[in-house]
């Protein structure tokens, strides 16, 4: 099942050409993933009261269509992978039902205070897994 939120593109998303930056994709890929986190009842703040971190360790964006000023986006998330360490989340952009940028993330597992690799709370994984779709080939 996709988590859906959805956000509106202000002018300063936007570049000369007045299409969304192609850079801020992948931010929009942490706003809807943060929302899917929060969902979850599990949002990056209480993950980092807890003593851990999720670091960015690979991340990729194709892009289909661009994204204009004020257009409202819809954004859709899931869990493709989750295993002791990491966990990979897809995200696909949309604009009324068109794909617009589509990609992943995945994040590392990693102490807060000595940055190491540690594995993700069982607890975590469970609630992520009602995010959590076979991946799209």
């Amino acid at each position: 099942m996709y988590h859906e939120s959805t956000y509106r593109v202000s002018y300063g998303d936007t570049d000369q050409m007045a299409v969304v930056y192609y850079g801020n994709y992948l931010e929009f890929f942490e706003r809807s993933r943060t929302e899917m986190l929060r969902d979850c009842g599990l949002p990056y703040s209480e993950l980092e009261r807890r003593g851990w971190l999720l670091m960015v360790i690979e991340a990729n964006c194709r892009y289909h269509a661009p994204a204009r000023y004020d257009d409202l986006l819809t954004f859709q998330s899931a869990v493709a992978e989750i295993s002791r360490v990491k966990i990979k989340i897809i995200t696909k952009v949309m604009r009324d039902g068109v794909l617009l940028a589509e990609g992943y993330v995945v994040l590392g597992a990693v102490d807060a205070v000595n940055l190491r690799v540690c594995r993700l709370d069982p607890e975590f994984v469970e609630i992520c897994r009602k995010y959590s779709v076979e991946e799209e080939s």
